[in-house]
């Protein structure tokens, strides 16, 4: 099968590598070419500009950072109207559901179809083929795509006929990753401030309450922080904002959302944005609890 692949970041890289590794052809495209050099080592061809990369393929995944990215990519540049008919468009990005929508009216004027396939798991995870992904589209073309999506994920859940309810699920999913990020780093800061290790507050209320690693992990990872984030508190306020657009269009409040993005701007403002997403968030809350200490002094 004929694959495009655009988006060569961090995840993308390594989505891609698992689709060599099952033997599919694959041709790649990125803003910055120098990012495919070990695909193409590896056997993928290097196109430029993006529409020649999709022109004969069977099946296009996109893996671009952001809304303005993808709009960029597909409209601007005319990708999406290069991509031929009845091929498929696999969107794996983290984008508005605005823009899924728009999207999904776009391939039908173009005889094209397409499912939105958002990934759940850092870079890493994907590396070893173990993303979630949440799946909407026209069931058909579900059942098309799935012996490619099950070369790239341990699981997925199929839920719903239109691509945007995907990325309604996976907004409020990463939005659910703030709160878990977001209470972790209060308690951490709390535990600190009463002398107790945050490593040892963590394996407390780990095993007496949660028993997840997924908590386990997020908090190892604030604790002792990866010298290279998977995601930064940037993405973290985009993701943020793109779940209170998805709440704002159905007139849903989220005090805690609105809590959270505050939060997060206050520490790109410090100079916290390329931080890891969970860890930068703790300094920040570190931060303003000694800025508080020393005003109560």
């Amino acid at each position: 099968m004929q694959i495009a692949f655009l988006g060569l970041g961090k995840m993308g890289t390594a989505i891609a590598s698992l689709l060599i590794d099952k033997g599919h052809s694959l041709t790649v495209w990125n803003r910055s070419a120098s990012a495919a050099d070990p695909l193409v080592q590896r056997g993928a061809v290097l196109a430029s500009p993006p529409t020649e990369a999709v022109r004969s393929a069977e099946i296009i995944f996109t893996m671009l950072t952001d809304d303005s990215a993808v709009e960029d990519v597909l409209f601007t540049q005319g990708t999406l109207a290069a991509i031929p008919s009845n091929a498929i468009h696999i969107s794996l990005s983290t984008i508005s559901v605005a823009l899924a929508e728009r999207l999904e009216a776009a391939h039908t004027e173009h005889h094209q179809l397409f499912l939105s396939v958002p990934v759940f798991g850092r870079p890493n995870v994907a590396a070893e083929g173990k993303l979630w992904l949440a799946i909407a589209g026209d069931s058909a073309v579900i059942n098309e795509a799935m012996p490619v999506l099950e070369h790239i994920s341990r699981g997925h859940t199929i839920v719903g006929t239109r691509p945007s309810q995907a990325n309604a699920v996976k907004v409020a999913g990463n939005f659910m990753i703030t709160s878990i990020i977001a209470s972790l780093s209060e308690a951490f800061t709390v535990a600190e401030a009463n002398g107790i290790d945050p490593a040892i507050f963590l394996e407390t209320v780990n095993s007496a309450l949660f028993q997840s690693a997924f908590v386990g992990n997020y908090g190892k990872f604030m604790i002792d922080p990866p010298q290279s984030p998977g995601a930064t508190v940037k993405l973290g306020a985009k993701d943020t904002r793109l779940f209170r657009e998805a709440a704002q269009s159905s007139h849903t409040p989220t005090p805690l959302g609105d809590l959270y993005q505050q939060h997060m701007q206050a520490a790109i403002a410090a100079g916290r944005g390329d931080e890891d997403w969970a860890a930068g968030y703790l300094s920040q809350t570190r931060a303003e609890a000694e800025i508080l200490s020393i005003a109560q002094e």
